[in-house]
């Protein structure tokens, strides 16, 4: 199994390869492979566009500043209950979960995006606004 490692995550590739069949039956295999593949790239294009449509820096921006805005309450939360000097209660910790996950749920989401403009899901360009 091989791995592929990006800016914050490891990937699996969990894809079948198989070793021991003749070099035709592997070209037909993979071609019928890539014709898997390619179905996913037009599919994953298609309903990107739409439900996304065009992406310019500005879009990215204004996400950077928001899941950077996430990461310092996350922070600043978990420097005021260590502040304290006592044991945190279970709703400040409860708290700080959930500042955590809105933090990694909008990094996540910058990363996909990223991803998707990587892979030509959506289209990129310069902003359309003044």
């Amino acid at each position: 199994m091989s791995s592929t490692v990006t800016s914050s995550t490891r990937r699996f590739s969990d894809h079948f390869e198989p070793q021991d069949i003749d070099p035709q039956e592997q070209r037909r295999l993979r071609g019928h492979l890539e014709q898997i593949d390619y179905t996913a790239f037009v599919s994953n294009r298609e309903i990107m566009a739409q439900a996304l449509g065009r992406l310019d820096a500005g879009h990215f921006q204004k996400l950077a500043v928001t899941t950077a805005q996430a990461r310092a309450r996350w922070a600043a939360a978990a420097l005021a209950i260590g502040q304290s000097g006592r044991a945190p209660e279970p709703s400040e910790v409860e708290t700080l979960a959930s500042l955590r996950n809105a933090y990694d749920e909008l990094s996540t989401a910058y990363e996909a995006l990223r991803r998707m403009v990587e892979r030509g899901y959506v289209a990129y360009g310069p902003s359309t606004q003044p």
